[in-house]
């Protein structure tokens, strides 16, 4: 779908009401959902001040992850959210830091749709993984099976996050529990007593 029909339905507005407020006729808004027309450049800056989003938003076919970009914007609108907390927490989507600050609201709806936000991006980091010539589909499947049968096993997360910091995926100041720092001591002493 492309995102001017997805905007346009999300916010429920016809199609006429937009026309009226673009100044053009309602076929043109027609013409650009069925993408037998762009949208002209003129009303792309115009589009995005209207519903505070990325021109790019409204011409491309939109994924998943798009759509609940969107939901969450015009929630941000519509609630004006009061922001209980900043943590910082983990993650493989940033650029420059592991670590990212995320901002738990006061809105349970806008916690919902972060959380499916970082779910969503999750998933197609994971498919690209799968997608990759070089993914060695024993250990992924090995890990899938593992974190299926094992969602909240604490020992689970601990040797991860171990690994992570022994091949150095993750910087040593990067550390969820206090404990954390004792636990891989053990398990780098189990790794050179056994040559790793």
């Amino acid at each position: 779908m492309i995102g001017l029909e997805y905007i346009l339905h999300l916010y429920e507005i016809p199609h006429m009401e937009l026309a009226e407020k673009l100044g053009i006729k309602k076929q043109n808004i027609n013409l650009w959902i069925k993408e037998k027309q762009n949208i002209p450049k003129k009303y792309l800056p115009i589009l995005s001040d209207m519903f505070h989003l990325e021109a790019a938003y409204f011409q491309k076919q939109l994924t998943e992850l798009d759509k609940l970009h969107i939901q969450k914007e015009k929630l941000e609108r519509e609630l004006q959210p009061v922001t209980l907390n900043k943590v910082e927490k983990f993650s493989i989507f940033e650029e420059e830091s592991l670590l990212t600050e995320k901002i738990i609201y006061e809105q349970p709806q806008l916690n919902a749709i972060s959380a499916e936000i970082d779910q969503e991006m999750l998933v197609g980091k994971f498919k690209t993984l799968l997608e990759s010539p070089l993914s060695n589909m024993d250990t992924i499947s090995l890990f899938l099976k593992l974190i299926e049968d094992t969602p909240t096993e604490p020992l689970v997360h601990k040797t991860l996050e171990g690994l992570a910091h022994y091949f150095d995926v993750l910087p040593p100041e990067i550390s969820t529990e206090e404990e954390q720092e004792e636990f891989e001591e053990d398990l780098f002493e189990v790794f050179d007593d056994h040559n790793y």
